[in-house]
């Protein structure tokens, strides 16, 4: 799911301040500077953490120093942008002219957000690319997050990685960046973030939570948020820690998790909160990707691992869609993990 999407979060586009990743922040300046940017940039790490947050930080700050050469860019420090800045304010209010933002929509008829990043809004780069630009030069495109796109949707985007115009920035979030088609990996310079530290977690929280830093609610959610600030929002539910910790006990048992705590779970996890199932879908992620970035892990076995992933997340997204018994799912998820457990 896309880092914009938590209720509890302000939207990247009008957060101004960054918790951590000052390396990553340091290497996007860095390139900046020099005048040859890479064109496309795929920028990977787990949900929650600030990967948006630092693409469209990124977007302001080149939309508002256009020229890199410029002795303000040149004396930058930081991607940081003064919040009054017009850029900073027509960014805020998705009427940025130059910037492209790719992600789910609502659909009109059901209320909810599409599941994926619809082929024909990627379409759009097309257009929007071969547009003139505004005063700067600049066209950017925002995908949050590349792991929503079907494949018609990345093959279309494919196009414009192939051939872009100049002065054009991609900037791609994904949270499985092993997992993005190879030939869009290739085109791109890949900029990995890790987990915040809990010191910045705690600080993040806070400040899009309104919580003071030494909540002993906030600072329990942030020890259990594994470096993530939307799964710390999440967990200041009381009921969200607890479902976590059935999760985690489950996890810890596989290959052969006890069946009467596989019912207690779905049980815990009936009725429609959407904040319930990305709990539990986040957490069986996280142990997929462990087990995908395990180097001692041979080809087919990451294979394996890339597959049941697929299942179990077009599962977990038929239930939302359709409304489904939430039950089944915990089986049929623990079902699918056990396997990769024992290959």
């Amino acid at each position: 799911m896309s880092e914009a999407s938590d209720d509890d979060l302000p939207h990247p586009r009008a957060t101004n301040v960054l918790f951590g990743h000052a390396d990553a922040e340091r290497a996007l300046l860095d390139a900046y500077k020099s005048g040859r940017v890479p064109h496309a940039w795929l920028i990977g790490g787990p949900p929650g953490i600030g990967k948006a947050t630092l693409a469209y930080r990124f977007a302001r700050f080149v939309l508002a120093h256009p020229d890199p050469q410029a002795a303000e860019v040149q004396n930058a420090t930081s991607l940081a942008v003064d919040p009054d800045n017009p850029v900073a304010h027509r960014i805020a209010a998705q009427a940025q002219g130059d910037l492209l933002a790719l992600e789910r929509v609502i659909n009109e008829q059901t209320g909810k957000l599409y599941t994926v990043i619809r082929v024909d809004d990627v379409r759009r780069t097309v257009s929007f690319f071969g547009s003139t630009a505004g005063e700067g030069g600049w066209r950017i495109a925002i995908v949050d997050s590349v792991d929503d796109l079907q494949r018609e949707g990345a093959n279309a985007l494919l196009k414009v990685l192939e051939e872009p115009p100049a002065r054009t920035l991609l900037l791609l979030v994904s949270h499985a960046p092993g997992r993005v088609l190879a030939t869009i990996r290739s085109r791109c310079r890949r900029l990995l973030l890790r987990p915040l530290d809990e010191a910045d977690v705690v600080a993040a929280a806070a400040a899009a939570g309104g919580r003071s830093a030494d909540d002993p609610e906030l600072l329990e959610a942030a020890r259990a948020a594994g470096g993530s600030v939307a799964r710390t929002l999440a967990l200041l539910d009381g009921a969200a820690l607890g479902l976590r910790q059935r999760v985690l006990d489950l996890i810890a048992q596989l290959p052969n998790p006890d069946p009467r705590a596989l019912h207690a779970l779905g049980d815990a996890l009936g009725g429609t909160d959407p904040a319930t199932l990305e709990t539990f879908m986040d957490l069986v992620n996280d142990w997929l990707s462990s087990r995908l970035t395990d180097a001692t892990q041979d080809k087919r076995r990451l294979a394996a691992v890339a597959e049941t992933w697929d299942k179990v997340n077009r599962a977990a997204r038929d239930v939302e869609i359709y409304n489904l018994e939430r039950k089944p799912l915990v089986f049929n998820v623990f079902g699918a993990l056990s396997d990769t457990a024992r290959a």
